[in-house]
């Protein structure tokens, strides 16, 4: 877009005729990595993102936001002022939704959102042209960017959407007014904020204040708590899961090496698959479908956008190990649920191997940490998981649960988070080749410094 035009969309305060027709390619609130062309936005976070527009001019933008609280600077470089940077780059987001006017599927829920992102984005790439959220931009700033990452010839945009706290849901639904929303389950994520999961899934149904009127609702319908409050949106619902009552639900699941294969009620005589372990995944797969259904995707392009889905980077991942073992890496977030499931699906798996398992503080658990931290034993036991590590100071929680439980201490081990070295260490000297070695844990403790080292050739 041209800044004239820009400004118009953005409300600019100032005189911006003599840049009117200078041109923008894109926009970026990072002024060390920005494209040439770009608009730069100045946020504000531990710093100003004012004290780089020097920096993101340098650096090839043509223009930037500005401040109207800022004092102007006696230049002459492109800058638009608006009283609030960040609404600008959200007004801006939604002028060009509506210029480019795609089909929009918004997802969230408590596990499950970006795999389900890449999976819809997956089947609906079989037929449109697709744009999805880049990697966690789920949030108040990475929505509008999702959005203005848009080429102009995008016809379905795939949005995910995070939360941690009331409103957020509300105010990234009617940024985007989806045509499909798509919640994936509730869980413990941010039981800090919420108190409980009633409270949690009110705060996800926001994702429905901007349905569009003829618009779709798809949801776990093995979840009370969604089906609750789903019967008071008043749109299309459609629901998946594993109960019989849901509209689309597996009838078979058959648990591979590295894949899943499963078929469904309403395709009874096609196979799925699925290039990931994990049977919560298949739910995951589900909701994908009901939006592929809805957009008239056939069950044969299903299959194929299904079976050649890009998973977004630190989710659930095979790696090799450098010493031949195999790695289950999952370092991106963590929570009871999750890593219950994680655990099931590890204990299932074909593969021989011993069990060595990595688990990371579970965070913005609050109150009840203690306790969910605790409930994790129950899971673990030596049978199936012949060394268990522990990272962070709530862990010690689970350790000490688990040394009462009876799980030999020989094979049980704690580290302070700032121990990684010595963790990376023990596990060099434990591994042995065709070992399975599974790191789950929230982003906070960063065990994907651990994964690079035991991967490093």
């Amino acid at each position: 877009m041209q800044i004239a035009e820009i400004a118009k969309a953005v409300h600019a305060e100032n005189d911006i005729s003599r840049w009117a027709d200078v041109e923008v390619s894109s926009v970026a609130f990072d002024s060390r990595h920005l494209s040439q062309g770009a608009l730069f936005v100045p946020l504000k976070g531990e710093r100003d993102g004012h004290e780089f527009v020097n920096s993101a001019f340098e650096n090839g933008a043509s223009a930037t936001l500005w401040g109207d609280d800022h004092e102007y600077p006696d230049d002459d470089r492109p800058r638009i002022v608006v009283a609030d940077p960040l609404k600008a780059l959200q007004a801006l987001g939604k002028y060009y939704l509506h210029k480019i006017n795609p089909i929009v599927v918004a997802i969230s829920g408590s596990n499950g959102k970006t795999t389900t992102k890449d999976m819809v984005a997956s089947i609906l790439s079989t037929q449109f042209n697709v744009t999805k959220t880049h990697a966690n931009f789920n949030n108040e700033i990475g929505v509008p960017v999702t959005l203005l990452n848009m080429s102009s010839n995008t016809e379905a945009v795939v949005v995910e959407m995070g939360m941690s706290n009331f409103g957020q849901l509300d105010a990234l639904s009617k940024l985007v007014t989806p045509d499909i929303a798509v919640l994936t389950m509730i869980g413990e994520a941010h039981i800090e904020f919420f108190g409980t999961r009633d409270r949690i899934a009110d705060a996800k149904m926001e994702i429905t204040h901007g349905l569009s009127e003829d618009g779709t609702f798809i949801y776990n319908g093995d979840e009370p708590l969604l089906r609750e409050r789903a019967a008071k949106v008043q749109q299309v619902k459609e629901t998946f899961g594993r109960e019989l009552n849901n509209d689309l639900y597996a009838t078979s699941v058959s648990q591979g090496e590295d894949h899943i294969d499963f078929s469904v009620n309403q395709w009874p005589d096609l196979k799925f698959t699925i290039p990931m372990i994990g049977e919560y995944n298949v739910n995951n797969a589900m909701a994908a479908m009901l939006v592929g259904q809805k957009l008239h995707i056939t069950p044969e392009h299903m299959q194929q956008g299904l079976a050649h889905v890009q998973l977004t980077e630190n989710r659930s991942e095979w790696l090799k190990g450098s010493q031949g073992e195999k790695i289950l890496s999952d370092v991106y977030n963590s929570n009871p649920t999750a890593v219950r499931e994680v655990l099931t699906t590890l204990n299932e798996l074909p593969d021989k191997g011993r069990r060595l398992i990595v688990l990371g503080d579970m965070l913005e658990l609050g109150k009840a940490s203690p306790e969910l931290h605790a409930s994790l034993a129950n899971s673990i036991d030596d049978d199936h998981f012949q060394e268990v590590y522990l990272v962070g100071p709530q862990m010690q929680v689970l350790y000490d649960q688990l040394k009462d439980d009876g799980y030999p201490v020989d094979h049980l081990h704690y580290y302070e988070t700032d121990q990684k070295d010595q963790l990376v260490a023990d596990l060099k000297a434990a591994i042995q080749p065709g070992d399975i070695v599974m790191l789950k844990g929230s982003h906070g403790i960063h065990l994907e410094n651990v994964r690079a080292q035991l991967t490093a050739k």
